[in-house]
């Protein structure tokens, strides 16, 4: 019996202090100790289930922990207050000065900009390279590396990482793999594949709900030991901890992701094939005509399908943007970034989440400006939902005369 993600989720069973249904919530900064040497036991890190500060854990982040430790099926998880607090952590853990990422150059803008920029005050360069070319990967590869980066799906291009062969190029050369998995929970399970280290932004599909923001980082037992250790932990250093009150509320809509995933899989490939039926320029991992399509068939879980976001190019920014307007003057959504939300959000990455590349890198990348990309709802009607869009096009031009007879 293949015992999956959603069985390990679902088989964690926290009891409230009084019976509740739900883990009690930890509404503390600070803990008590009933004797001097525990807590200075604690502060070496020589004490299980113990807390001293928020800032270093809590009852509610370890019961979230756990149940994304299921998710990725890691031996631990560390929750974060963003998904950049996860991912600067784990660079700042596994890099001191002088050493090398190699990075795929299709990555969320926040994180270039970190790695890009931001790191070079602490002489910790960075070579961008095309993910899918395992040639290019392992040529960028130096004895100052100390890891490989990716996007499992990127965003915002949407393409699809082989982990298995990068895991294995990783060990070739002794370095950790990490992968952030924020556009494809469920669908996608990095360290099944091989992936050393696991990420997500907490905020988008495992919320679910747009009201916060969060991350977790997902591993062995001891690297997330290492990131709370009170005297070269990042995680501890850095205070990116997450809050405790919201590890509580983000626990409670993880128990429906499973959920949540199908129907935005099943959503997003429909408006995919319709859309390239139309004779659209659209890019989603779930169609034929995808570059990573056999890979992403070769490590997804099929139930999930193939995640909630997709791309279409309309041919210029302007058009880009008369779309996203009439689309939420129709109700169809929102233009917002972020995504997992149960109602469509859509942007144009290269002036919002994508604005930290430089033009000429998005250009070389194939980020055009007349690219939107599309967190797909949970819209029950989702051929109305075509309708409508298609009808937003016809009106703005974006489809052809050949198009519109068909």
């Amino acid at each position: 019996m293949d015992y999956k993600a959603s069985d390990r989720i679902q088989d964690l069973q926290y009891f409230g202090e009084f019976g509740g249904v739900n883990p009690s919530i930890s509404d503390s900064s600070t803990y008590t100790f009933l004797s001097a040497k525990t807590m200075f036991d604690t502060f070496e890190g020589n004490t299980e289930g113990c807390y001293l500060y928020t800032r270093h854990s809590s009852p509610s982040n370890l019961y979230l922990g756990e149940a994304l430790a299921a998710l990725e099926g890691t031996e631990s998880a560390n929750v974060y207050a963003s998904g950049m607090g996860a991912i600067t952590s784990v660079i700042f853990q596994l890099c001191d000065a002088q050493d090398h990422i190699v990075s795929s150059r299709t990555i969320y803008g926040g994180t270039y900009a970190f790695m890009k920029n931001f790191l070079k005050k602490f002489t910790i360069e960075t070579s961008f390279v095309d993910m899918t070319n395992l040639d290019a990967v392992e040529q960028a590869i130096t004895p100052q590396t100390k890891m490989i980066y990716c996007e499992a799906i990127s965003n915002p291009l949407l393409e699809v990482a082989n982990i298995k062969a990068l895991s294995t190029l990783a060990k070739k050369h002794g370095i950790p793999l990490v992968v952030d998995n924020t556009f494809s929970p469920l669908s996608i399970a990095p360290a099944q594949l091989g992936a050393d280290i696991v990420i997500h932004s907490l905020t988008k599909f495992i919320n679910g709900s747009s009201d916060c923001v969060a991350g977790v980082v997902c591993g062995t037992t001891e690297f997330c030991l290492s990131l709370k250790d009170v005297n070269h932990g990042a995680g501890m250093l850095l205070g990116s901890t997450l809050d405790g009150l919201r590890a509580a509320s983000i626990l409670k809509n993880l128990r429906t992701l499973h959920i949540r995933m199908k129907k935005h899989s099943e959503n997003a490939l429909f408006l995919a094939e319709k859309f390239e039926d139309d004779g659209l320029k659209v890019v989603y991992p779930g169609l034929s005509s995808h570059p990573g399509f056999e890979v992403m068939q070769q490590q997804m879980h099929p139930k999930y399908g193939f995640g909630g976001i997709m791309t279409l190019d309309v041919g210029s920014l302007e058009k880009a943007n008369l779309l996203m307007e009439m689309m939420q003057q129709k109700n169809l959504g929102y233009l917002a970034v972020s995504l997992g939300f149960y109602k469509t959000l859509f942007s144009a990455p290269g002036t919002s989440t994508s604005s930290e590349i430089p033009l000429e890198e998005q250009e070389a990348m194939g980020l055009s400006d007349g690219l939107i990309r599309f967190s797909i709802g949970l819209d029950d009607d989702i051929n109305r939902t075509y309708e409508i869009m298609k009808s937003c096009m016809n009106e703005l031009g974006i489809l052809n005369k050949k198009q519109l007879a068909e």
